[in-house]
């Protein structure tokens, strides 16, 4: 009974982004209303300290439309000098929402390194459904990509 309805209230989510994100363009990378990336987080720490890591404002760097925050300047630096090696893919939108082609915002504790590249779901629970089959969701959400940063 308690999957039946976790299942449920996700499909729910899922008709709500899409009927909201139809009508909406998509920024190239999710972000706050301040817009800053992966609220702060600093995407450098998923790679070198193995987990989300808070940002500062003291380390901070505009890149590809968003403020993103950083830990230390050497994880400023490094993120300025390649970009792409660790920004979140999908511009930080939920990996398993853009498999299913639509947007979502995501929850930076939720996130998977896969084949050196920083993948970021919506919440816990929608990480627990994208992890089985992510090599599958990821192909999808490679193909899903393009189409919507062209929608927008």
């Amino acid at each position: 009974m308690y999957l039946a309805l976790r299942f449920a209230a996700l499909a729910l989510f899922a008709a709500g982004v899409l009927l909201s994100s139809a009508a909406v363009a998509i920024e190239p990378i999710e972000q706050s209303w301040r817009g800053v990336a992966i609220d702060g987080t600093d995407p450098v720490g998923y790679f070198r300290d193995g987990r989300a890591v808070a940002g500062s404002k003291d380390f901070e760097f505009a890149w590809n439309g968003a403020t993103w925050r950083f830990a230390s300047a050497e994880h400023r630096d490094a993120f300025r000098a390649a970009p792409d090696r660790f920004a979140p893919q999908y511009g930080g939108y939920c990996a398993w929402a853009v498999g299913h082609g639509y947007t979502a915002s995501t929850d930076p504790e939720a996130w998977s390194i896969v084949g050196g590249k920083l993948y970021l779901n919506y919440s816990r629970d929608v990480q627990a459904m994208w992890e089985p089959g992510k090599a599958q969701w990821i192909e999808r959400a490679d193909a899903q990509w393009p189409k919507l940063r062209e929608a927008r």
